[in-house]
């Protein structure tokens, strides 16, 4: 069908385009890349939306954030200018015109450069910390400056903030510091050094901004335009693609973790397995890296509004080079987290096991920990997540274990064909999910295979961060009855399916402004064999434990574009391996746990405190109530990791013997084991587990 609606569509844009002589310009490229896009999106997407005047409002709301997201350089004289093309963006688009366009480029650029002819001189002055001025951290709930004066006023802000967080910061390291040097500075001294490193780091970011053109800004606005049908489908300038592609197929070398702008921010997006940033255990997805600084040095790099590229040019380094990054989390809270950069561990990135029992429950079960469903495509069949999940099953049934626990915590997807495999271990043969385009029948993915590699009690542990295929076999899961699902009230929500296009392909001829670029497009959507989407709802826990962001909207729900959830027919599907008739039992019984655990208490309330944190957006200007500010956060954070950071004493956990040969190759591999061993003890979510399966066992 998408073969079909392409060959028409090209057809179609070479008669409106193809014959047209065009010269190598930017306007005349844009003006294809408009009119490809839209086009495209009209032909392919799985919701294509009608372009008119609301969705005109929408796309003019959502560029401006992006456009300038912190509100630091466009002034609402500027937005005036701006607002008379509130309800028109829908008829440039259709009309292929860049008049709002030109204009943003315009105002813009004026704006950098007037900012730039005065933030020197807000530093010139010292700075002082007594008066009890505030400054809301949070963009969205701040207004756009009234004029240059106002502007003027929140950019002395902003650096009387840079330079009180580094006031701060030394004033605490010279209490633990033997320096002497240090410890004699003065107050003067220490501002004056403090705003000395804030001049640095915007001389800098205003000398990246320079380099900052117009090709650049266009792509934000194709891009925020392509962003309104979902946050899924993107326009890849042909550079982008390029570095998309060795993204995905190269060498994993640096911090480990996979990037995308967030507005004007850089956001963690997905942390490999195996990789810097998972062996640290700081860094988390969503979290936004606002800085970042080379080996020891307190040189910080401004990233806000950085291109993709070269941030990553700034995280990316040598193995064994350091990079520290200052991070916000989703609390709002900011961190300074250092990490060595390294290549992956490719056995870090596969799908192991090990023995776990309670203290009191002696039983042992399996645990499988399946960092993502991976999967090599190579002629000689290479490397996949299935057959490796199928050989720690076995060597888990020879140990004649009561149970098994397959941890996807943090598994953002991958191999659809591996998915459908491992449900199959599980059931008979039967459905495990529907693939739907729009206006199409839906395909049924079915697990042909009749056997039934283990007939055991099942738990599945999810969280926020499950994602796609994880939550395919999840769904699978519950559906057929086969296991329970424990974890966060439910998984990431990310229920499509996207496709790259060639936009030279939807041109003919024409090749004086080619290349164009790739559009990726949502095209299909996941629903359960109950007919159910996994789209925004993700999959809701059985059980539901909590954990730090339990109050926090996160994951799909978090975009405003997200396709909606919704539910197709069921389908017919039964299995006869292990139906859990006492399901609610073993739910009540877990409350009951759940209600008199200390452990989980203090989770529950510091999810609050956190959640409390991330609202509290107002910050305080004023040296002395800054530092009481951040002492409270830091002693609240000392005194719940006290209580959440340690080891369990009910939960046992042992490496298989068939494993131990390999482990002790060499040293690295027996400290990773240790360290992995260790995170399992400490793990609540897993004291939980064995708890179900126990009750699954005693309730059969």
């Amino acid at each position: 069908m998408i073969k079909g609606l392409i060959i028409g569509f090209i057809g179609l844009v070479a008669l409106l385009i193809g014959n047209k002589t065009i010269s190598f310009e930017n306007p005349e490229k844009e003006q294809a890349i408009v009119y490809t896009v839209k086009n495209a999106l009209d032909y392919v997407h799985f919701a294509p939306q009608v372009v008119n005047d609301e969705f005109s409002a929408r796309f003019f709301d959502e560029y401006l954030k992006n456009l300038d997201g912190t509100k630091r350089f466009l002034t609402q004289q500027d937005i005036a200018q701006l607002e008379v093309y509130r309800t028109k963006l829908d008829d440039q688009i259709l009309n292929k015109e860049l008049i709002f366009f030109d204009l943003s480029d315009k105002l813009t650029e004026e704006a950098i450069n007037k900012v730039r002819s005065f933030y020197k001189t807000l530093l010139d002055k010292p700075y002082s910390f007594t008066s009890n001025e505030t400054i809301e951290m949070d963009p969205d709930k701040r207004p756009w400056a009234k004029d240059d004066q106002e502007l003027t006023d929140l950019w002395r802000k902003l650096f009387k903030y840079e330079i009180l967080t580094r006031v701060h910061s030394e004033l605490e390291n010279q209490k633990t510091s033997t320096k002497t040097d240090s410890v004699n500075k003065s107050m003067e001294q220490i501002e004056k050094e403090a705003r000395e490193r804030v001049l640095k780091i915007y001389d800098d970011m205003f000398d990246r901004l320079k380099k900052v053109n117009r090709e650049d800004r266009f792509e934000n606005y194709i891009n925020t335009f392509s962003n309104l049908f979902d946050p899924h489908t993107e326009y890849f300038s042909p550079k982008e693609k390029e570095d998309f592609d060795i993204k995905m197929q190269g060498k994993l070398e640096g911090i480990g973790a996979r990037l995308q702008t967030d507005k004007e921010f850089t956001k963690i997006v997905e942390i490999i397995p195996g990789g810097p940033a998972w062996k640290h255990k700081e860094l988390k997805p969503n979290d936004l890296i606002l800085k970042v600084a080379q080996g020891d040095s307190d040189e910080y790099i401004d990233l806000t509004g950085m291109r993709i590229d070269d941030v990553v040019t700034f995280i990316r380094g040598k193995k064994g080079t350091k990079v520290k990054l200052e991070v916000k989390k989703p609390d709002g809270s900011i961190k300074i987290i250092q990490l060595t950069r390294d290549e992956v561990i490719i056995d870090e990135t596969k799908a192991k096991s090990v023995i776990v029992s309670g203290k009191e429950n002696n039983q042992e079960i399996g645990f499988i920990r399946l960092p993502s469903f991976y999967s090599e495509f190579k002629s000689d069949g290479g490397n996949n997540c299935a057959d490796d999940i199928k050989t720690e099953i076995e060597k888990l049934k020879a140990k004649n274990v009561k149970g098994i626990i397959l941890d996807l915590r943090y598994n953002g997807g991958g191999s659809l064909p591996d998915v459908i495999k491992i449900a199959g271990y599980f059931i008979e043969k039967g459905p495990v999910v529907q693939v739907k385009q729009t206006n199409e029948k839906p395909y049924v993915h079915n697990d042909t295979d009749s056997d039934i590699l283990y007939d055991g009690p099942l738990v599945i542990l999810v969280n926020e961060m499950s994602a796609s295929a994880s939550e395919i076999l999840a769904a699978a899961v519950q559906d057929y009855n086969r296991g329970v699902i424990i974890g966060s009230k439910a998984t990431f929500g990310k229920g499509t399916v996207q496709r790259f296009f060639d936009l030279d392909n939807m041109i003919s001829g024409s090749g004086d402004i080619k290349p164009l670029g790739n559009i990726k497009i949502t095209t299909q959507k996941f629903y359960r064999i109950n007919g159910g989407s996994t789209q925004l709802k993700g999959v809701e826990s059985d059980i539901e434990l909590p954990d730090s962001y339990m109050f926090m909207e996160v994951g799909e729900r978090e975009f405003e574009n997200a396709l909606p959830w919704d539910k197709i027919e069921p389908l017919s599907y039964r299995q006869n391996v292990w139906n859990i008739s006492s399901k609610q039992e073993i739910i009540n019984r877990s409350k009951i746990r759940m209600s008199s655990d200390s452990l989980l208490i203090k989770v529950k309330e510091n999810a609050k405190k956190l959640k409390e944190y991330s609202d509290k957006t107002l910050v305080s200007l004023n040296l002395k109530a800054f530092s009481e500010d951040s002492k409270k956060r830091k002693d609240l954070d000392e005194y719940f990791k006290k209580y959440i950071d340690k080891e369990l004493p009910s939960v046992m956990v042992k490496n298989l013997e068939t494993d131990l040969a390999d482990i002790q190759m060499d040293s690295s591999r027996i400290a990773r084991n240790d360290e992995w061993l260790k995170g399992i003890r400490k793990d609540y979510q897993v004291k939980e587990a064995i708890d179900v399966i126990k009750d699954l066992n005693e309730l059969k």
